[in-house]
């Protein structure tokens, strides 16, 4: 989600000098509250990683990465506003509804250049680790790396549904241009179905099918912000609380989790689309005061940096985290699990050293992105 820029002779794509030249190039049409939002959810989901984990070798050897919410008092709470990956669906599907109408509502031109974003990053991700994993196995390491550290992997379950969700497009957006609110209910229905079922019967397939049905389901709310645009603050008012209302059903009423991290996420529940909802709102409320706030040079740079190697990012950050992990536990300062005062003293650290590394690695592998 950054602008494209075009030569004046050739008229074929041509490379940036830099974010400068990528941010000075933004159409003034642009919404740029968009891509705020992409850029805010990718930055609060790498800090979430680093910063507000209890990430420890457990007694197994396996690093392990368990959350605080539950030992801090109303840490759930915090929770509604800083699990972002909905807001993420929700801008996913404003792009995505807007990338085909762009495409000429033609599958083929909008595949491909939603894989080059999407897919190309991954690609280099993972030839990188197999070439690891490859030269630890010749090395004698009889256990794969990512099963001492599996949270490396933690990218791939979003990228997996995400790519669902992309590759369902042509189907999802041809049902919202007939029927918006049509679709919008059917999949309400399948997801309350799907998860009715799940609920009586313990078979594993059917909490797939109703994750899915609720990643749809967020998409979609996308493609209504895409249409609508900006709303009254009434209106973005009345979206907000009906979030807030059916999250505190949902999860007051119906008993699901508090928390929106952990058992709200896999198998994913409908307190998620409430997530979602309450997100929305809060966006447009917040929409004046942050187009202000965008349309000045030095935010706006800091948008387009996030959002043009965003999969980098998204991708490598973990990589990064347990890279410096290692290290420190080699120095026999390895961290534990307990959320105390050394915990707390430790999380600047446990922001810069990762993020050090972060930037290292992006600047050698954000070519496969920027390309």
């Amino acid at each position: 989600m950054v602008p494209d820029v075009t030569t004046e002779r050739g008229g074929g794509p041509r490379a940036p000098a830099g974010v400068a030249a990528l941010a000075d190039a933004t159409p003034a049409e642009r919404d740029r509250l968009v891509d705020g939002v992409r850029a805010a959810a990718i930055v609060v989901v790498i800090l979430w990683h680093w910063v507000g984990s209890l990430t420890h070798r457990g007694p197994d050897g396996v690093v392990v990465m368990p959350n605080p919410v539950d030992a801090v008092p109303l840490g759930w709470a915090a929770t509604w506003v800083l699990q972002v990956m909905p807001a993420f669906f929700v801008v996913g599907g404003f792009a995505h509804l807007a990338g085909w109408d762009a495409a000429g509502r033609r599958a083929g031109p909008f595949y491909r250049r939603r894989a080059r974003r999407l897919l190309a990053p991954v690609a280099v991700w993972v030839v990188l680790w197999a070439a690891v994993e490859l030269v630890a196995t010749l090395a004698g390491s009889a256990t794969p790396l990512v099963a001492w550290f599996p949270g490396v992997l933690t990218p791939l379950w979003f990228l997996g549904v995400y790519a669902l969700v992309t590759a369902l497009v042509p189907v999802t957006a041809t049902w919202h241009r007939r029927a918006p609110a049509g679709t919008l209910g059917a999949l309400l229905l399948a997801m309350v179905v799907a998860e009715t079922l799940r609920s009586v019967v313990a078979l594993p397939v059917l909490g797939a099918v109703s994750s899915g049905l609720v990643w749809l389901l967020v998409h979609q709310l996308g493609y209504l912000w895409r249409d609508h645009g900006r709303v009254p603050p009434g209106v973005a008012l009345a979206v907000a609380g009906g979030g807030l209302g059916s999250l505190v059903v949902v999860t007051g009423v119906l008993g699901y989790p508090r928390s929106m991290v952990g058992a709200n996420l896999w198998p994913t529940t409908p307190a998620i689309v409430a997530l979602a909802v309450l997100q929305l709102g809060l966006v447009a409320l917040l929409a004046p005061a942050a187009d202000r706030l965008l349309r000045r040079r030095r935010p706006w740079r800091c948008v387009v940096a996030v959002n043009a190697t965003a999969m980098t990012l998204f991708v490598w950050h973990m990589t990064a985290f347990a890279a410096v992990f290692l290290v420190v536990e080699r120095l026999g300062a390895a961290p534990g699990g307990v959320p105390d005062a050394g915990w707390v003293l430790a999380r600047p650290f446990w922001l810069l050293a990762p993020a050090l590394v972060l930037v290292g690695l992006v600047a050698v592998f954000r070519r496969a992105e920027l390309r």
